[in-house]
């Protein structure tokens, strides 16, 4: 599988509710920045990171994959996975602006395609690729009707209906009013619409700080929360510790982080108990198992953040023993040949050879970006 071509490539594909929002950002499209890697025999394969759909970034990504990565991969064989993401993530002169950030995503996309390209031409889907499913039945979280966008009596329509006519058993709600009380109405206001069995997560998205969070965690214990996710600024080791150690709510977080080393750092400070990685900002598949793993060592459970919507993380989730369950959020589905599908409240399992990650030609003609202004 020598490595004959590698081509960035941007799309930007309109979310379906028009615009939402959570306690940092307000966006209306979801960014694909991605890399297509083509072989000598004609085999291609697809990866991509997620972006907010912010152009100028958005090249600046590509431009990385396009001038920095692609020199270095052409004429090697695709199937050298290690070596080959070490030959980009180490470089001697990328390693000085690669070990995050936009050289990251970058090579997320690019280890993506070359994992593709190898379950291709294997045959097989990624999962299978990999190992084989480690569980029967993978279940969804749906985190899309819990903007915090959202007012609170479309909050609860929301989440009853994806409780009682499309079988969701688990719904996570956005957080992060400069008011903490706010979030506790619109928290209670859920819990009485879909009862003491469904489980409800929040997630801050890093708005607050310590105190804040105390106060909220005081208020939200009797609520019965899953988890609360990215409580504080992303690189707050010690506060997340912190807040670890006086609430009885579990902490989530890692969609932020970019390489296992910064995982070891909350996961060695006991400052995190699920754990979040995502493909698309780790450097991609081969950095996620290893975080995954280091996680499994540990006995902590792994929910991969769903920052590429579910195309890669749902083979990933349905592969590593650390993982049950994923996050849902449906916006680029139908950009791909082979999109994500959930059946009562859990996914089923792709059944195509590859990643998942190939886009139709209708997006691709569609929502394409030019990389240069």
């Amino acid at each position: 599988m020598r490595i004959r071509s590698v081509e960035p490539f941007i799309l930007h594909a309109p979310i379906a509710q028009g615009s939402i929002s959570d306690s940092t950002n307000t966006i209306s499209h979801w960014g694909i920045v991605g890399a297509r890697i083509e072989t000598e025999d004609g085999l291609v394969g697809y990866g991509f990171t997620g972006t907010h759909a912010h152009l100028a970034s958005d090249r600046l990504i590509a431009a990385c994959i396009g001038d920095c990565y692609a020199p270095l991969l052409l004429g090697e064989d695709a199937a050298d996975g290690d070596r080959l993401w070490l030959k980009l993530a180490r470089h001697p002169a990328l390693q000085w602006v690669a070990r995050a950030g936009i050289a990251h995503l970058a090579l997320a996309a690019i280890d993506i395609a070359l994992w593709d390209l190898r379950a291709k031409k294997a045959g097989l889907p990624l999962w299978k690729l990999l190992g084989g499913a480690t569980v029967d039945r993978l279940e969804a979280y749906n985190t899309d009707i819990g903007w915090l966008s959202l007012t609170r009596d479309a909050l609860v329509a929301g989440c009853t209906r994806v409780v009682e006519q499309e079988g969701f058993r688990r719904i996570k709600i956005k957080v992060g009013h400069d008011d903490p009380m706010i979030d506790i109405t619109r928290i209670e206001a859920v819990r009485r619409a879909v009862g003491p069995h469904v489980t409800i997560a929040v997630d801050a998205n890093g708005k607050w700080d310590l105190p804040t969070c105390k106060r909220f965690c005081a208020r939200a214990e009797a609520l019965d929360l899953f988890w609360f996710e990215e409580p504080m600024w992303y690189d707050d080791v010690r506060s997340h510790a912190a807040l670890a150690a006086a609430t009885a709510i579990p902490i989530a977080l890692g969609e932020q982080l970019y390489n296992a080393d910064a995982f070891e750092g909350f996961i060695g400070a006991g400052a995190v108990h699920y754990v979040q990685p995502d493909v698309t900002r780790l450097g991609g598949i081969t950095e996620y198992i290893r975080v995954a793993d280091a996680a499994h060592a540990r006995r902590l459970p792994v929910v991969a953040h769903v920052g590429d919507m579910g195309q890669v993380h749902v083979h990933l989730s349905f592969w590593h023993p650390a993982t049950t369950m994923l996050e849902y959020i449906p916006w680029i589905r139908d950009c791909f040949v082979e999109p994500i599908a959930i059946e009562d409240g859990h996914y089923l399992p792709p059944q195509a050879p590859g990643a998942g990650c190939t886009p139709t030609d209708a997006a691709l003609q569609a929502y394409r970006m030019p990389l240069r202004g």
